[in-house]
């Protein structure tokens, strides 16, 4: 039996086939086919009714890629260039990962999941990354992934996945780990500094990226969450 992974998504508005104008619960294809390769199987979560009770249904769970989060929950306001809020998706997935941890689930962050990680436990995020770091490298453009290595902590869990050598990985983010939740110890980190790897030290398998394994050629994240299910 594979192992359950639920996905969390998106929803916004879309064209396909007939319909030029339709709201859709919609994700990459690229994560699905991520975790059937690993050996998963995949169940997309979409941000309504109530997520957070499927947690005992589920093996694993990975908190998506996706827009930004209302930085009234890190105690800021938005700024000019923090965009695509969607305060039911924020919602949803708080209780969803809040849930998981609390059950400890197997739990793998990518992107925004890195984000919503980060702030549910305490943490800040700067809200537009290229103002800290001087350089658009970690989204070079719109719809297009930037490749940059990405150093691993030698001794964490992700080191022991990915090895300790600078690897390089696809990135497409505008916004990172600011202040770092207390629980949370950086486990990878950017030629620039930015903070690009993050898990707990104990309990569960809990990891997050703020890259995006879904569009790498190897899919070790994958297997790694798989195998701790």
């Amino acid at each position: 039996m594979r192992p359950v992974i639920g996905i969390t998504c998106y929803v916004e508005p879309a064209a396909f086939t007939v319909w030029t104008d339709m709201t859709v619960a919609l994700l990459p294809y690229m994560y699905v086919e991520q975790v059937v390769r690993a050996g998963g199987q995949p169940v997309v979560l979409p941000p309504a009714g109530e997520p957070a009770r499927l947690v005992e249904r589920l093996d694993g769970l990975i908190l998506a890629g996706g827009g930004d989060i209302d930085p009234g929950r890190y105690g800021e306001t938005a700024e000019a260039k923090t965009g695509y809020i969607r305060k039911f998706r924020d919602d949803a997935e708080f209780d969803l990962l809040a849930a998981a941890l609390d059950a400890e689930l197997p739990f793998l962050g990518i992107c925004r999941g890195l984000q919503v990680l980060n702030v549910a436990l305490g943490g800040t995020l700067h809200q537009h990354l290229p103002d800290a770091v001087g350089h658009e490298g970690h989204s070079p453009a719109p719809g297009r992934f930037g490749p940059l290595p990405v150093t691993p902590v030698p001794g964490t869990r992700l080191a022991k996945t990915l090895g300790t050598d600078p690897v390089t990985v696809p990135h497409y983010h505008h916004q990172a780990i600011d202040r770092l939740a207390a629980d949370l110890t950086v486990s990878a980190t950017a030629e620039d500094g930015t903070i690009e790897a993050v898990e707990l030290d104990s309990g569960p398998f809990t990891l997050a990226v703020q890259w995006h394994p879904e569009a790498a050629d190897d899919c070790a994240l994958f297997e790694a969450l798989v195998a701790a299910c």
